[in-house]
C-alpha cells in the first residue's frame, strides 16, 4: 500500500533539517564526528516512521545511530520523532542500500538493522531481498570483524530463506527465534511490529554476525566490491 502524502512535507522538512545528512558520501570514514563522544555506531535500514529508531536511540544515548529511509513521507515521521525527544545521537539519510560503501568507510559500522524488509516473495526478485547474498556482501563492506546484523520480519519464508543466505556471505547466525515475543515483549518494537504482534502473527528475529570471509566466497566479494 503507498503511503498517503503528508501535508506541509517541505515545512516539515525544513523544521528537522538539522537531523539530515544530504551528502552522506562526504561524511565516509567520519561520522563519529557527529557525536565525538558515540561509543558505537550503528545503521537501521529503512526506518519507516521511527518508532524502532527513536526508542533505541533514546535507550542508549552514547551510540550513534544513522537511520536510511527512501520515502520522505515516512522519513519525515521519524524525524520529527527524534525532533520532539531532542535526541542528539540520531542522523538520517535518504539514500540507496546498495550504496551504503558509498557512505561508509570499511569496518565503520558496528551493528546493521533490518527490520521488516519488503519479503519480495517472487523467485525472479530474489536479489532485491535485503539479505540477498549481494546485499549481504555490501555489508560486509562497512561492518567491522565482529559485527552484526540484527534482523527481524513477520514473513517466515523470508527469515528461514535467509537463514541460509548469511553463512553463504561469511556471517554466523545466533540468536534465532521464531515466535520473539512469546514471553513478553523483548526489545523496541517498529510501528509495523506492534500492529502484527497484537494481531498475534509471530515476530522472527536472529542475529548475524561477521566472520572471516571463506575462501570460496572471496573473489564473489571482490566482483561486488567492485562494481561499487
Amino acid at each position: 500500500m503507498r503511503m498517503r502524502k503528508k501535508p506541509n512535507l517541505a515545512i516539515r522538512m525544513e523544521r528537522c533539517a538539522g537531523l539530515l545528512v544530504r551528502m552522506p558520501e562526504e561524511r565516509r570514514g567520519n561520522w563519529r564526528a557527529l557525536k565525538a563522544e558515540a561509543t558505537g555506531l550503528q545503521l537501521e535500514l529503512g526506518c519507516g516512521k521511527g518508532r524502532f529508531t527513536a526508542g533505541t536511540a533514546a535507550a542508549d544515548r552514547q551510540t550513534l545511530l544513522i537511520a536510511i529511509e527512501r520515502v520522505p513521507d515516512a522519513m519525515i515521521v521519524a524525524m520529527e520523532r527524534v525532533w520532539v525527544l531532542e535526541l542528539d545521537n540520531v542522523y538520517f539519510v535518504d539514500g540507496d542500500v546498495a550504496d551504503l560503501p558509498n557512505f561508509f568507510a570499511p569496518d565503520e559500522i558496528d551493528r546493521i538493522y533490518i527490520n521488516f524488509c519488503d519479503p519480495w516473495p517472487s523467485n525472479r526478485h530474489a536479489k532485491r531481498r535485503l539479505t540477498h547474498p549481494d546485499f549481504l556482501l555490501r555489508y560486509r563492506a562497512v561492518l567491522k570483524q565482529g559485527g552484526q546484523i540484527h534482523f527481524k520480519t513477520d514473513n517466515r519464508a523470508l527469515f528461514e530463506w535467509s537463514l541460509h543466505q548469511f553463512p553463504k556471505a561469511g556471517y554466523v547466525v545466533s540468536e534465532v527465534s521464531r515466535d520473539l515475543h512469546a514471553n513478553g515483549i523483548y526489545g523496541v518494537m517498529t510501528d509495523y511490529e506492534e500492529k502484527f504482534h497484537a494481531l498475534g502473527t509471530p515476530i522472527n528475529r536472529c542475529v548475524a554476525t561477521v566472520q572471516p570471509l571463506a575462501a570460496e566466497s572471496v573473489s564473489a566479494y571482490q566482483t561486488t566490491t567492485s562494481l561499487i
